[in-house]
């Protein structure tokens, strides 16, 4: 059984080829800067890598080039298309439909309907979905919707404080995202430490962020809500706000909320009080060089993470584990260690040492830590192929 799982960005066209027979990757490959007249491929195929410059002006052509790199007849390892058993995607937000979900017509109208709340990831998964639907109709497509891992989130933690009516239909709540991810870290944590019953929070920590509260395999809470605009600040995307300051702003800039909507969702987060980049390593290099808005944002983004912390060991009682994840959380030394900074009274204790010299997979918590802290690099894509297995064998 071989199963291609897509990874989809406004920009970006991500894929990994699984032989699930032993999970094993055969491929892997993606094509960034999609809509370029430079747009750049490569793919790696054992100890085979090919990279290549071409324009790429949509997704529709980004699975063309996909399907070419893995056919190809000298580095390729298909002989064509029809071999993959099924494409799996890591889709975001489908609303009233959650879950693993063959892809059909309802379900590509569940995605459309939250357009506009995931304007970023949405149309584009749509797209590429049907573009693979039209070229390989013997193949069959199946959506991992991020939010998946978490409807095991307890109502008290699902619901706004909105008027009944609003949530009657049980869409506008908090839906949680980063769900492959999440889960990735619940079942490899467990594996590591060879338990089932762990409470564990999870910090997915990259340009896009959010943690995550598990007990025993299962999410218990999760930082971003309705829409992946909430929660910690993100690289451009705004994060906790409070609604009532829209009509401030709409009166003081003149913008239209359309406009406001936009500036909050691409100009806002860590971008916006930088000023400088959405990337953490820009505002790190820029804060080093004394820039005060860089430090500011590198603050607020220590600070939520913090606060979200604290929360969820509240929620648990307690953690065993503390995982960092995400190309934040995987590499940032200083960032885990400002996350930790003074909670030994808490049971959390770093040691400086580990912290600075983990590479991979590694406990960095002190040997007298209560709660033990550990890296653990996530594989979504993984866990997105045997979700994708498992509904096909069902």
């Amino acid at each position: 059984m071989k199963i291609l799982v897509a990874n989809i960005g406004s920009t970006s066209f991500k894929y990994r080829l699984f032989d699930m027979a032993d999970q094993r990757q055969i491929a892997r490959g993606g094509i960034e800067r999609i809509g370029s007249a430079e747009s750049r491929c490569t793919v790696e195929i054992g100890e085979s890598r090919q990279e290549k410059v071409l324009s790429v002006p949509d997704h529709a052509e980004a699975v063309r080039q996909c399907l070419a790199q893995l056919t190809d007849q000298q580095i390729g390892c298909l002989k064509d298309a029809s071999e993959l058993t099924a494409i799996g995607f890591k889709a975001v937000h489908g609303g009233r439909i959650s879950g693993v979900q063959r892809v059909t017509p309802d379900v590509l109208a569940a995605m459309e309907e939250m357009n506009t709340v995931a304007p970023a990831h949405n149309p584009p998964y749509i797209a590429a979905m049907r573009q693979l639907g039209e070229q390989l109709p013997e193949v069959p497509l199946v959506a991992a919707f991020e939010t998946g891992f978490h409807q095991t989130i307890p109502q008290r933690n699902r619901h706004f404080a909105i008027p009944g009516k609003w949530a009657e239909s049980g869409l506008i709540r908090r839906h949680g995202f980063h769900g492959a991810s999440h889960q990735y870290i619940a079942v490899r944590t467990a594996e590591l430490l060879g338990r089932d019953d762990l409470r564990i929070i999870s910090c997915h920590l990259g340009g896009s962020s959010s943690l995550c509260a598990i007990k025993a395999g299962e999410s218990m809470a999760t930082s971003m809500g309705f829409s992946a605009q909430s929660g910690l600040p993100q690289n451009n995307r705004v994060g906790e706000f409070d609604v009532f300051a829209l009509p401030t702003i709409i009166e003081q800039t003149g913008k239209s909320l359309t406009e406001v909507l936009d500036m909050l969702g691409n100009r806002g987060g860590l971008l916006g009080i930088s000023g400088v980049s959405g990337d953490l390593r820009d505002i790190a290099k820029a804060a080093a060089d004394g820039n005060d808005r860089a430090q500011l944002a590198m603050d607020v983004y220590t600070a939520a993470v913090r606060d979200y912390l604290g929360a969820y060991l509240v929620e648990l009682g307690g953690a065993d584990v503390i995982v960092f994840t995400g190309g934040i959380g995987e590499n940032r030394a200083e960032l885990r260690a400002a996350v930790c900074e003074n909670l030994e009274e808490l049971g959390i204790v770093l040691d400086a040492g580990k912290n600075v010299s983990a590479a991979g997979e590694a406990k960095i918590s002190a040997d007298d830590s209560r709660t033990q802290v550990w890296i653990v690099p996530t594989n979504e894509e993984l866990i997105v192929a045997r979700q994708t297995a498992e509904l096909l064998e069902g």
